[in-house]
């Protein structure tokens, strides 16, 4: 069965708009997902959140990120595939969906976007 991938952090503004022009997008109703396979990576999963001032003030901008950067051990370092850099922009939902819901977002952000990795490979789906 394979270990979840590691996964490191998107951290400086270049990279970000990177994966936002060379990778692909997927829009669900909780998230945006932008996706785009990285040399830097290596075999790592680099991650970067960000919620801009259109989900809300301060605070609610705060929780989405926090709601986000929960998904990423359970869903993306499990399930995303090893070599890619990943965005995810908060909504105006993002707060406030059902946590089953945002889950259900991003594993179908994930396989929409080709970047679906089973977590046991009898199991793919």
């Amino acid at each position: 069965m394979p270990m979840d991938a590691p996964v490191g952090r998107l951290k400086r503004r270049p990279e970000f708009l990177r994966v936002a022009q060379r990778g692909r997008r997927f829009a669900a109703p909780g998230l945006v997902l932008q996706a785009c396979t990285s040399a830097e990576a290596g075999g790592e999963i680099r991650v970067g959140l960000t919620a801009s001032r259109k989900v809300g003030g301060a605070v609610v901008r705060n929780r989405a990120r926090r709601r986000l950067r929960a998904l990423v051990r359970p869903v993306l370092a499990r399930h995303g595939a090893a070599g890619n850099d990943y965005v995810l922009v908060a909504r105006q939902d993002t707060a406030t969906r059902p946590w089953k819901s945002l889950v259900e977002d991003l594993e179908t952000a994930l396989r929409r976007l080709g970047r679906w990795r089973a977590k046991d490979p009898e199991k793919a789906p």
